[in-house]
Protein backbone atom coordinates (compact mmCIF):
# COMPACT_ATOMS: atom_id res chain seq x y z
CA UNK A 1 0.00 0.00 0.00
CA UNK A 2 1.11 3.32 -1.27
CA UNK A 3 -0.43 6.95 0.26
CA UNK A 4 2.38 8.92 1.27
CA UNK A 5 1.16 12.84 1.31
CA UNK A 6 -2.23 11.84 1.02
CA UNK A 7 -4.16 13.65 3.73
CA UNK A 8 -4.43 10.65 5.85
CA UNK A 9 -5.91 10.84 9.37
CA UNK A 10 -6.44 7.88 10.46
CA UNK A 11 -4.60 4.20 9.51
CA UNK A 12 -6.17 2.54 6.75
CA UNK A 13 -7.18 -1.29 5.66
CA UNK A 14 -4.53 -3.20 4.72
CA UNK A 15 -4.40 -6.33 3.42
CA UNK A 16 -3.40 -8.97 5.60
CA UNK A 17 -0.77 -10.17 2.79
CA UNK A 18 0.65 -6.54 2.35
CA UNK A 19 5.16 -6.31 2.15
CA UNK A 20 5.20 -2.68 1.44
CA UNK A 21 2.93 -0.04 3.43
CA UNK A 22 4.11 3.56 2.92
CA UNK A 23 1.60 6.18 4.99
CA UNK A 24 4.83 8.68 5.16
CA UNK A 25 3.80 12.59 5.41
CA UNK A 26 0.76 12.22 6.59
CA UNK A 27 -1.75 13.32 9.82
CA UNK A 28 -1.60 9.84 11.61
CA UNK A 29 -1.54 9.87 15.47
CA UNK A 30 -2.05 6.22 16.20
CA UNK A 31 -0.75 2.94 14.92
CA UNK A 32 -3.49 0.34 15.43
CA UNK A 33 -2.55 -2.75 16.92
CA UNK A 34 -3.07 -5.29 14.57
CA UNK A 35 -0.10 -3.66 12.17
CA UNK A 36 1.51 -5.97 14.77
CA UNK A 37 0.09 -8.55 13.08
CA UNK A 38 0.87 -8.00 9.47
CA UNK A 39 3.43 -10.92 9.11
CA UNK A 40 4.57 -10.84 5.65
CA UNK A 41 5.34 -7.18 5.98
CA UNK A 42 8.44 -6.11 5.26
CA UNK A 43 8.76 -2.42 5.12
CA UNK A 44 6.88 0.44 6.58
CA UNK A 45 6.91 3.99 6.11
CA UNK A 46 5.66 6.44 8.44
CA UNK A 47 7.55 9.32 8.52
CA UNK A 48 6.62 12.96 8.95
CA UNK A 49 3.26 11.82 10.75
CA UNK A 50 2.41 13.04 14.53
CA UNK A 51 3.05 9.69 16.32
CA UNK A 52 3.92 9.43 19.81
CA UNK A 53 4.04 6.06 20.85
CA UNK A 54 3.97 2.41 18.67
CA UNK A 55 2.39 -0.64 19.44
CA UNK A 56 5.24 -3.97 19.70
CA UNK A 57 6.26 -4.57 16.40
CA UNK A 58 8.59 -7.31 17.86
CA UNK A 59 6.71 -9.62 16.28
CA UNK A 60 7.03 -8.81 12.48
CA UNK A 61 9.93 -10.92 11.69
CA UNK A 62 9.82 -10.52 8.09
CA UNK A 63 10.00 -6.35 8.51
CA UNK A 64 13.51 -5.20 6.88
CA UNK A 65 12.99 -1.46 7.22
CA UNK A 66 11.10 0.63 9.79
CA UNK A 67 11.00 4.27 8.86
CA UNK A 68 10.04 6.67 11.37
CA UNK A 69 11.92 10.01 11.03
CA UNK A 70 10.12 13.30 11.93
CA UNK A 71 7.20 12.06 14.33
CA UNK A 72 6.63 12.80 18.66
CA UNK A 73 7.65 9.45 19.82
CA UNK A 74 8.98 9.59 23.26
CA UNK A 75 9.88 5.80 23.30
CA UNK A 76 10.80 2.88 21.00
CA UNK A 77 9.34 -0.54 21.87
CA UNK A 78 11.68 -3.81 21.26
CA UNK A 79 12.77 -4.32 17.46
CA UNK A 80 11.53 -6.91 15.40
CA UNK A 81 14.45 -9.64 14.89
CA UNK A 82 15.86 -8.90 11.55
CA UNK A 83 15.37 -5.69 10.92
CA UNK A 84 18.28 -4.08 8.83
CA UNK A 85 17.22 -0.23 8.79
CA UNK A 86 15.84 1.73 11.83
CA UNK A 87 15.16 5.35 10.71
CA UNK A 88 14.07 7.77 13.71
CA UNK A 89 15.51 10.69 13.38
CA UNK A 90 13.59 13.77 14.70
CA UNK A 91 11.57 12.18 17.48
CA UNK A 92 11.91 12.25 21.54
CA UNK A 93 13.18 8.98 22.24
CA UNK A 94 14.80 9.43 25.23
CA UNK A 95 16.74 5.97 25.11
CA UNK A 96 17.55 3.12 22.21
CA UNK A 97 16.18 -0.41 23.32
CA UNK A 98 19.32 -2.07 25.41
CA UNK A 99 19.03 -5.08 22.56
CA UNK A 100 19.32 -4.12 19.31
CA UNK A 101 19.07 -6.24 16.23
CA UNK A 102 22.44 -7.64 14.74
CA UNK A 103 20.80 -7.30 11.35
CA UNK A 104 21.02 -3.99 11.87
CA UNK A 105 22.77 -2.07 8.68
CA UNK A 106 21.57 1.61 8.81
CA UNK A 107 20.29 3.38 11.89
CA UNK A 108 19.22 6.94 12.57
CA UNK A 109 18.88 8.34 15.96
CA UNK A 110 20.02 11.75 15.35
CA UNK A 111 18.07 14.72 16.84
CA UNK A 112 16.69 12.39 20.03
CA UNK A 113 18.34 14.19 22.80
CA UNK A 114 19.90 11.17 23.82
CA UNK A 115 22.42 11.41 26.00
CA UNK A 116 23.84 7.74 25.71
CA UNK A 117 23.45 4.94 23.79
CA UNK A 118 23.31 1.75 24.76
CA UNK A 119 26.46 -1.10 24.50
CA UNK A 120 25.23 -3.29 22.61
CA UNK A 121 25.52 -0.51 19.58
CA UNK A 122 29.20 -0.83 18.93
CA UNK A 123 28.50 -4.26 19.09
CA UNK A 124 26.82 -4.45 15.77
CA UNK A 125 29.12 -5.62 13.33
CA UNK A 126 26.98 -5.33 10.11
CA UNK A 127 26.01 -1.58 10.65
CA UNK A 128 27.01 0.82 7.38
CA UNK A 129 25.65 3.73 8.24
CA UNK A 130 24.85 5.35 11.78
CA UNK A 131 23.49 8.90 12.58
CA UNK A 132 23.89 9.86 16.34
CA UNK A 133 23.56 13.48 15.41
CA UNK A 134 22.10 16.31 17.09
CA UNK A 135 22.05 14.69 20.59
CA UNK A 136 23.41 15.54 23.79
CA UNK A 137 26.09 12.41 23.77
CA UNK A 138 28.95 13.65 25.90
CA UNK A 139 31.64 10.13 24.98
CA UNK A 140 31.87 8.04 22.00
CA UNK A 141 33.72 4.67 23.36
CA UNK A 142 36.75 3.22 22.32
CA UNK A 143 34.18 0.10 21.05
CA UNK A 144 33.17 2.23 18.15
CA UNK A 145 36.23 0.86 16.66
CA UNK A 146 34.44 -2.68 16.68
CA UNK A 147 32.18 -1.43 13.75
CA UNK A 148 33.97 -3.16 11.21
CA UNK A 149 32.09 -2.34 8.17
CA UNK A 150 31.18 1.46 9.06
CA UNK A 151 30.95 3.75 5.70
CA UNK A 152 29.02 6.60 6.98
CA UNK A 153 29.33 8.35 10.17
CA UNK A 154 27.44 11.48 11.51
CA UNK A 155 28.13 12.43 15.33
CA UNK A 156 27.83 15.90 14.36
CA UNK A 157 25.53 18.72 17.20
CA UNK A 158 26.49 16.81 20.49
CA UNK A 159 29.01 17.75 23.29
CA UNK A 160 31.67 15.34 22.39
CA UNK A 161 35.04 16.79 23.99
CA UNK A 162 37.21 14.25 22.71
CA UNK A 163 37.67 11.58 19.39
CA UNK A 164 38.79 7.98 20.34
CA UNK A 165 41.60 7.02 18.31
CA UNK A 166 39.93 3.92 17.61
CA UNK A 167 37.88 5.82 15.17
CA UNK A 168 41.00 5.77 12.62
CA UNK A 169 40.49 1.70 12.35
CA UNK A 170 36.82 1.55 10.90
CA UNK A 171 36.64 1.48 6.99
CA UNK A 172 34.45 4.86 6.68
CA UNK A 173 34.24 5.65 2.68
CA UNK A 174 31.78 7.89 2.38
CA UNK A 175 31.54 10.69 4.92
CA UNK A 176 32.35 11.44 8.49
CA UNK A 177 30.88 14.49 10.23
CA UNK A 178 32.41 15.46 13.45
CA UNK A 179 30.89 19.56 13.03
CA UNK A 180 29.44 21.47 16.63
CA UNK A 181 31.41 19.85 19.20
CA UNK A 182 34.02 20.30 21.77
CA UNK A 183 37.02 19.63 20.01
CA UNK A 184 40.19 20.60 20.84
CA UNK A 185 42.43 18.35 19.20
CA UNK A 186 42.21 15.84 16.28
CA UNK A 187 44.82 12.57 17.05
CA UNK A 188 47.04 11.02 14.85
CA UNK A 189 44.89 7.78 14.22
CA UNK A 190 42.50 9.86 12.03
CA UNK A 191 45.05 9.35 8.98
CA UNK A 192 44.27 6.37 8.69
CA UNK A 193 41.28 7.22 6.97
CA UNK A 194 42.76 7.10 3.42
CA UNK A 195 39.46 6.31 1.69
CA UNK A 196 37.39 8.80 3.69
CA UNK A 197 35.82 11.13 0.90
CA UNK A 198 34.30 14.10 3.01
CA UNK A 199 35.36 15.00 6.62
CA UNK A 200 33.54 18.08 8.55
CA UNK A 201 35.47 19.16 11.63
CA UNK A 202 33.87 22.52 11.70
CA UNK A 203 32.37 24.43 14.78
CA UNK A 204 34.85 23.04 17.24
CA UNK A 205 38.08 24.67 18.82
CA UNK A 206 40.58 23.35 16.98
CA UNK A 207 44.06 24.94 17.20
CA UNK A 208 46.23 22.56 15.01
CA UNK A 209 45.82 19.44 12.51
CA UNK A 210 47.81 16.48 12.81
CA UNK A 211 50.45 15.91 10.29
CA UNK A 212 48.60 12.50 9.66
CA UNK A 213 45.54 14.57 8.11
CA UNK A 214 47.99 14.38 4.97
CA UNK A 215 47.71 10.49 4.93
CA UNK A 216 43.85 10.87 4.40
CA UNK A 217 44.34 10.33 0.11
CA UNK A 218 40.92 9.59 -0.67
CA UNK A 219 39.52 13.01 0.69
CA UNK A 220 37.45 15.21 -1.75
CA UNK A 221 36.41 17.48 0.47
CA UNK A 222 37.32 18.99 3.82
CA UNK A 223 35.26 21.30 5.96
CA UNK A 224 37.23 23.34 9.03
CA UNK A 225 35.63 26.44 9.06
CA UNK A 226 34.79 28.12 12.72
CA UNK A 227 37.80 26.66 14.58
CA UNK A 228 41.09 28.16 15.91
CA UNK A 229 43.70 27.27 13.52
CA UNK A 230 46.58 29.25 13.01
CA UNK A 231 48.51 27.40 10.56
CA UNK A 232 48.01 24.43 8.60
CA UNK A 233 49.81 20.93 8.45
CA UNK A 234 52.66 21.01 5.67
CA UNK A 235 51.66 17.57 4.72
CA UNK A 236 48.26 19.11 3.82
CA UNK A 237 49.90 19.58 0.17
CA UNK A 238 49.29 15.01 -0.21
CA UNK A 239 46.02 15.73 -0.33
CA UNK A 240 45.75 14.74 -4.05
CA UNK A 241 42.42 14.17 -4.63
CA UNK A 242 40.70 17.16 -2.73
CA UNK A 243 38.52 19.28 -4.48
CA UNK A 244 36.79 21.80 -1.42
CA UNK A 245 38.59 22.91 0.99
CA UNK A 246 37.04 25.07 3.62
CA UNK A 247 38.62 26.92 5.85
CA UNK A 248 36.87 30.09 6.51
CA UNK A 249 36.37 31.72 10.35
CA UNK A 250 40.07 30.81 11.80
CA UNK A 251 42.97 32.54 13.11
CA UNK A 252 45.04 31.18 9.74
CA UNK A 253 48.31 34.01 9.83
CA UNK A 254 49.92 32.37 6.64
CA UNK A 255 49.33 29.18 3.87
CA UNK A 256 52.20 26.18 3.82
CA UNK A 257 53.98 26.07 0.33
CA UNK A 258 52.91 22.71 -0.33
CA UNK A 259 48.99 23.84 -0.85
CA UNK A 260 50.06 24.32 -4.09
CA UNK A 261 50.11 20.46 -4.03
CA UNK A 262 46.42 20.39 -4.53
CA UNK A 263 46.09 19.58 -8.04
CA UNK A 264 42.74 19.16 -8.11
CA UNK A 265 41.58 21.30 -5.91
CA UNK A 266 38.23 23.81 -7.26
CA UNK A 267 37.07 25.62 -4.08
CA UNK A 268 39.33 27.31 -1.90
CA UNK A 269 37.42 29.26 1.14
CA UNK A 270 39.63 31.35 3.48
CA UNK A 271 37.25 34.58 4.59
CA UNK A 272 37.66 35.92 7.94
CA UNK A 273 41.50 34.58 8.56
CA UNK A 274 44.75 37.06 9.40
CA UNK A 275 46.10 36.41 6.08
CA UNK A 276 48.76 38.86 5.08
CA UNK A 277 50.36 37.22 2.17
CA UNK A 278 49.43 34.36 -0.16
CA UNK A 279 52.05 31.44 -1.34
CA UNK A 280 54.10 32.41 -4.57
CA UNK A 281 52.06 29.40 -5.98
CA UNK A 282 48.30 28.05 -5.23
CA UNK A 283 46.63 24.92 -6.63
CA UNK A 284 46.65 25.26 -10.50
CA UNK A 285 43.11 24.30 -11.00
CA UNK A 286 41.24 26.52 -8.78
CA UNK A 287 37.79 28.20 -10.02
CA UNK A 288 36.92 29.93 -6.65
CA UNK A 289 39.29 31.64 -4.11
CA UNK A 290 37.79 33.44 -1.60
CA UNK A 291 39.69 35.89 0.59
CA UNK A 292 36.97 37.85 2.20
CA UNK A 293 38.23 39.57 5.41
CA UNK A 294 41.79 39.18 5.45
CA UNK A 295 44.62 41.74 5.73
CA UNK A 296 45.99 41.27 2.42
CA UNK A 297 48.29 44.23 0.77
CA UNK A 298 49.17 42.77 -1.99
CA UNK A 299 48.89 40.03 -4.62
CA UNK A 300 51.54 37.33 -5.92
CA UNK A 301 51.59 38.03 -9.84
CA UNK A 302 50.95 34.01 -10.00
CA UNK A 303 47.47 34.46 -9.78
CA UNK A 304 47.26 35.17 -13.20
CA UNK A 305 48.51 32.14 -14.13
CA UNK A 306 45.54 30.03 -12.86
CA UNK A 307 43.77 29.02 -15.94
CA UNK A 308 40.11 28.13 -14.67
CA UNK A 309 40.02 30.83 -12.08
CA UNK A 310 36.53 32.40 -12.12
CA UNK A 311 35.52 33.76 -8.90
CA UNK A 312 38.22 35.71 -7.14
CA UNK A 313 36.62 37.72 -4.09
CA UNK A 314 39.02 39.68 -2.09
CA UNK A 315 36.62 42.28 0.04
CA UNK A 316 37.35 43.75 3.10
CA UNK A 317 41.32 43.81 2.13
CA UNK A 318 42.88 46.45 2.06
CA UNK A 319 45.15 46.01 -1.07
CA UNK A 320 47.90 49.05 -1.96
CA UNK A 321 46.09 50.25 -5.20
CA UNK A 322 45.03 48.68 -8.09
CA UNK A 323 47.06 45.56 -8.67
CA UNK A 324 48.13 44.73 -12.25
CA UNK A 325 47.54 40.76 -11.82
CA UNK A 326 43.42 42.28 -11.14
CA UNK A 327 43.13 43.58 -14.56
CA UNK A 328 44.96 40.29 -16.13
CA UNK A 329 42.14 38.55 -14.35
CA UNK A 330 39.40 40.54 -15.40
CA UNK A 331 40.86 40.86 -19.10
CA UNK A 332 40.56 37.13 -19.58
CA UNK A 333 36.54 36.60 -17.77
CA UNK A 334 37.53 36.28 -14.20
CA UNK A 335 34.95 37.93 -11.77
CA UNK A 336 37.00 39.74 -9.28
CA UNK A 337 35.56 41.48 -6.20
CA UNK A 338 36.76 43.58 -3.78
Amino acid sequence: MRAPGGGLTAFPDVPAGARLIDLAWNDLAEVPAWVAGLTALEELRLDGNRLRSLPDLSGLTALRALHLDGNALTSFPRCPPHLETLFLYGNRVAALPERLPATLRHLAAGANGLTEVPASLWRLTGLESLNLAENALAEIPAAVGGLTRLRMLDLGHNRLTGIPPELGELPLTDYLYLSDNLFTRVPDAIGRLDRLAYLNLTHNRLERLPAALGAMSGLVELRLYDNRLEELPETIGGLARLRELHLQRNRLTRLPDSIAGLGELRVLDLRGNLLRALPDALPPRLTHLDLRQNRLRELPESLADLPELEKLDLRWNKLDGDPEVLGRLRARGCVVLR
